[in-house]
C-alpha cells in the first residue's frame, strides 16, 4: 500500500469545506515529502487552468506519484454533475469528466467519481436517473480505458447526495456498467456511516477495491476517535489490496499538523 495525501491544485477556490491540503504546490509537494508521503491525490476542478508540466515536475522533484485526480470540487464549486435535470449543465459536466480523465493520464493516475455522479431528483423518476448514470459512466469508462485510466465509483454518505450511498450499491453499479475500467474506491468515513460493518464491505469488495480514502470516524486525524485502524489496514491485506491509501479529511487543527500526525500514525500501521 502507498500512503497518500489529498492536496487542492490552484484552480480549487480556498476553503474550510475543501478537504484537502491547501497550499502554493511547491510548498505542498515538498511538506509531504519531508513527511514521510509516497503518493497524493489532487482535488482539481478545471484542468484549463492548471499547469501541467509544472505539476509533474513537481510531482518528479519530490518523488510524489500523483495517483489519483478527485473530482469533488467539481461539484462542490462548480455544480457540474453528470446526472443533472439540466440538459446543458449535463453536456458541460460531461466535457468536464473527459478533460479530466485526460489530465489524470497525462500523470498515469486515476479519476474517481464522487457528488458529480449526481443525484435523484423530483423532476425525474430514479430509475431514468439510475438509467442514465449507467449509459453516461459506461461511456466515460471506455473513453477512459482507452487513455489507460480506471474510473473509481466513490460510495457517499446520505448526509451528501442520495444516490449510491453504501458499498453494495456502488457495486451493484460497476456490475450493470460492466467496463474494465471502472471499479470501486471506498471511503472510510462513508463507510462507517451507510455501511454496517467496514471490514466487510471490504472483503465485499474484493475484485472491484481500486482507492482508499482514510480519515476516522469524525472526518479528522486517523487514530484520534474511534475507528480500528489496525483492523481496516489487516482487512485490506486479507483481500491483497495493494492500492493508494490517500488522506481526505478535515484539515484540523490545521493541516501541517494534520498531515504530520497521519503519517506518524499511519506509516508503521500500512508499512509494518
Amino acid at each position: 500500500m502507498k500512503l497518500c495525501y489529498q492536496i487542492a491544485t490552484p484552480d480549487v477556490r480556498k476553503s474550510a469545506a475543501v478537504t484537502s491540503y491547501q497550499e502554493e504546490l511547491e510548498k505542498t509537494f515538498s511538506t509531504l515529502c519531508d513527511l514521510g508521503y509516497e503518493g497524493v491525490e489532487l482535488m482539481s476542478r478545471n484542468p484549463k487552468e492548471l499547469d501541467w508540466d509544472r505539476i509533474r515536475s513537481l510531482s518528479r522533484q519530490f518523488n510524489l506519484e500523483i495517483v489519483m485526480i478527485c473530482t469533488g470540487e467539481v461539484f462542490g464549486q462548480d455544480g457540474l454533475t453528470l446526472t443533472h435535470p439540466n440538459t446543458e449543465v449535463r453536456e458541460l459536466a460531461f466535457k468536464r469528466a473527459k478533460e479530466l480523465i485526460d489530465f489524470a493520464a497525462f500523470f498515469s493516475a486515476n479519476i474517481n467519481i464522487g457528488r458529480f455522479r449526481g443525484q435523484y431528483v423530483e423532476a425525474r423518476p430514479d430509475e431514468e436517473t439510475y438509467a442514465l448514470a449507467v449509459e453516461v459512466i459506461r461511456e466515460l469508462a471506455r473513453y477512459a480505458e482507452s487513455k489507460g485510466v480506471t474510473i473509481v465509483i466513490e460510495p457517499v454518505t446520505m448526509l451528501q447526495t442520495n444516490f449510491i450511498n453504501s458499498t453494495s450499491e456502488a457495486i451493484e453499479l460497476i456490475e450493470k456498467v460492466d467496463e474494465p475500467a471502472f471499479k470501486l474506491m471506498i471511503d472510510i468515513y462513508h463507510s462507517n456511516i451507510e455501511d454496517k460493518c467496514i471490514c466487510e464491505s471490504i472483503r465485499e469488495s474484493k475484485g472491484h477495491l481500486a482507492h482508499m480514502h482514510f480519515a476516522d470516524n469524525n472526518r479528522r486525524i486517523p487514530g484520534t476517535c474511534g475507528l480500528d485502524f489496525k483492523k481496516i489496514v489487516d482487512t485490506l491485506r486479507e483481500i491483497n489490496y495493494e492500492g493508494p491509501v490517500a488522506l481526505e479529511m478535515f484539515q484540523l487543527p490545521d493541516q501541517h499538523t494534520a498531515a504530520r500526525k497521519s503519517s506518524e500514525f499511519l506509516k508503521p500501521l500500512i508499512h509494518s
